[in-house]
């Protein structure tokens, strides 16, 4: 109502003016220079804000400078490639007022926008971990410099990528779902919550999948550790109770872990343990070349029988092929394997449900190893190729930079079969034991799992 009776009141005196002027000897010329006057003025108005916009100088907000021209947004809003470079860091501050604006003060001297921050407070001082963008130009040591000059200590940094802009809350959900599918993801979500790290499962007693290259202990060398119910953390490792009896152990030379990642990744096997075990029971039929079909799934302890059985069709060449021992301690392995707690399995089975072959991805420390068993009547028929593609695809998918086999060189059907792959492959002999390893690509990976053919 006050808008509208301003508005009547507007047009009541503006027609009264005009009839005014109007009437009058000169108003006809009066209401031309008027309305020339009031052109001439907007006009100028238009100019003025045009020139000097409407945000305040920046002397008085303290803001930055303009870019460079090489930094500035380009036309789709992302900043043009080379302009800027990411850096994960952390380092630890005194837990008093003032410390850390300190730090960020110094970084802002640097131009490093400070893209997320997440603390960890420890019984002395504080941990700080950021996600930086700084100039390309800008070298680390300059950042930790400042960041020394401005009251941190035991500063460590190297470069992130794109997968660090997923804030913390939302990678651990992320995690947390993964490991809630698939039991077989507990040890790759530690490792994408804790970083570069090696982890290994330790069950009592423990059998090893095969004799390691390069003379290293095998994990039956390994005495198996025990850790209280709470877990441990001592520094550069952490040892967690694994749910079904044994330890899993975590190591991060490089970089001390601290309670907050502790209790993540505590958490995360509490949340394991409750599930019990599971696997997706999803399965791929495929048609080989001479007309059969078979059916490609996920394996686990279930499957320990018709493993077993088919340990027993199997010859004692094969067995030695792929155990690379006495053939007697075969079946001693096969629930070690099977467990998806040290990695993947897919089975191989026929339409009446008789198991003819099994691959497996073990996780291995930081290593990823494959590993293949084809029954001897189902050789040189591509069951042992199809396992070998699906294997490799899933690692790619779990972010494995390169896999490696372990096998005879006298087998030439597993040499044939990494072959297959179309991938690099670097090979390494020791007294008869051949090191196939296939450094793995997205692009070729992805061509591999474009092959499967999903079941109906």
């Amino acid at each position: 109502m006050v808008e509208l009776a301003a508005l009547f009141t507007a047009v009541a005196v503006a027609d009264a003016v005009a009839n005014l002027i109007g009437h009058g000897p000169d108003g006809p010329a009066l209401l031309v220079m008027s309305a020339a006057v009031l052109l001439a003025t907007a006009g100028f108005h238009i100019w003025w804000a045009r020139r000097h916009g409407h945000a305040p100088p920046t002397s008085d907000t303290d803001a930055r400078p303009p870019l460079p021209e090489e930094q500035r947004a380009g036309a789709d809003g992302e900043v043009i490639a080379g302009a800027t470079a990411l850096w994960r860091m952390r380092t630890t501050v005194k837990d008093e007022p003032g410390s850390l604006a300190a730090l960020c003060t110094a970084l802002a001297g640097l131009r490093v926008d400070i893209l997320s921050l997440q603390t960890h407070p420890l019984a002395e001082g504080t941990v700080d971990e950021f996600l930086l963008r700084a100039p390309e130009a800008l070298a680390a040591s300059e950042i930790t410099r400042a960041v020394a000059d401005a009251g941190g200590t035991g500063t460590w940094i190297e470069r992130g990528d794109a997968h660090d802009l997923v804030d913390a809350p939302t990678r651990v959900l992320g995690l947390a779902t993964r490991t809630a599918l698939d039991a077989a993801e507990l040890p790759l979500a530690l490792r994408q919550l804790l970083g570069r790290c090696t982890i290994r499962s330790l069950p009592s007693p423990v059998f090893s999948t095969s004799p390691e290259p390069g003379g290293r202990p095998s994990a039956s060398d390994r005495a198996a550790e025990s850790a209280p119910v709470e877990g441990a953390l001592e520094d550069t490792v952490m040892r967690l109770r694994a749910p079904e009896g044994g330890v899993i152990t975590v190591e991060r030379p490089y970089l001390p872990f601290t309670p907050t990642e502790f209790a993540r990744a505590r958490a995360l096997v509490e949340l394991d343990a409750r599930l019990g075990p599971r696997i997706p029971r999803s399965q791929d039929v495929l048609t080989l070349p001479e007309g059969n079909d078979i059916t490609v799934r996920r394996a686990d302890e279930n499957d320990l029988s018709a493993a077993t059985a088919m340990h027993e069709r199997c010859s004692p060449r094969t067995l030695s092929m792929r155990y690379h021992g006495p053939v007697g301690d075969a079946d001693r392995y096969l629930k070690h394997l099977l467990s998806p707690r040290f990695g993947r399995t897919l089975a191989a089975q026929t339409a009446s449900g008789r198991l003819v072959g099994l691959g497996h991805l073990l996780w291995d420390g930081d290593e990823t190893e494959i590993a293949l068993l084809i029954e001897d009547d189902w050789q040189r028929r591509g069951v042992g190729s199809e396992l070998l593609r699906r294997l490799v695809a899933m690692a790619v998918e779990t972010g494995c930079e390169h896999v490696y086999a372990v096998t005879q060189s006298s087998n030439t059907g597993m040499v044939a079969a990494m072959r297959g792959l179309g991938l690099p492959l670097d090979y390494q002999i020791e007294e008869g034991t051949l090191v196939i390893t296939a450094q793995l690509e997205r692009s070729a990976a992805k061509r591999l799992g474009e092959r499967r053919v999903e079941a109906p």
